[in-house]
């Protein structure tokens, strides 16, 4: 039987190690999967992974409702991964220069393809995608993301991001209006 999120909290806040270990284990990898998503890189999705950690180890007992701390912790992140992407503001870089590293096994490796016209197509749109993602403004990335892969509902996205239901219906509209643009010769 799975223990709640709020009881978990409750837990963590009066000092039980296991129970904050058992929260770390249950959400790291989405904080994780959301901030490589919005950084494209490992190493700082992997910083900003910890940081939100040691945030919430610090911060736990400030958190009005403990059934929220999935939403709460994408706020975190949220804001660590637009503080990451400030710094980066500075840096002369191109950003769709190289596509991350998701830590995955590359689509079709290690199995012999049926079609392997189609496999390298459809590896081309996948990294099509993550360019035309990376282009997005970090606000319609951080909604799109949470929308599409993540599967956050408006509120539980608006609760995330600090923002309104009718910011993120807007902010969501534009990105797909604009990845719909950006991928319409992969249709």
């Amino acid at each position: 039987m799975e223990i709640a999120d709020a009881e978990l909290v409750s837990s963590a806040v009066r000092g039980d190690r296991a129970a904050f270990e058992l929260l770390v284990d249950r959400f790291s990898g989405r904080v994780l999967g959301m901030a490589l998503r919005m950084l494209g890189d490992r190493a700082d999705a992997e910083d900003v992974t910890q940081e939100v950690f040691v945030t919430a180890w610090c911060g736990l007992s400030a958190l009005t409702e403990p059934a929220a701390v999935r939403t709460w912790l994408f706020r975190v992140a949220h804001r660590q991964c637009l503080a990451v992407l400030r710094s980066r503001a500075g840096r002369r870089t191109d950003p769709a220069a190289e596509l991350p590293d998701w830590g995955a096994t590359p689509v079709g490796a290690g199995v012999v393809p049926r079609d392997p016209e189609r496999s390298a197509e459809a590896l081309a749109a996948l990294e099509a995608l993550w360019r035309a993602l990376r282009g997005l403004p970090p606000a319609q990335r951080a909604v799109w993301l949470l929308a599409e892969l993540d599967g956050l509902s408006y509120a539980e996205i608006a609760d995330a991001l600090g923002t309104t239901e009718e910011s993120v219906r807007g902010r969501l509209a534009r990105a797909r209006h604009q990845l719909a643009a950006t991928m319409r010769a992969w249709r």
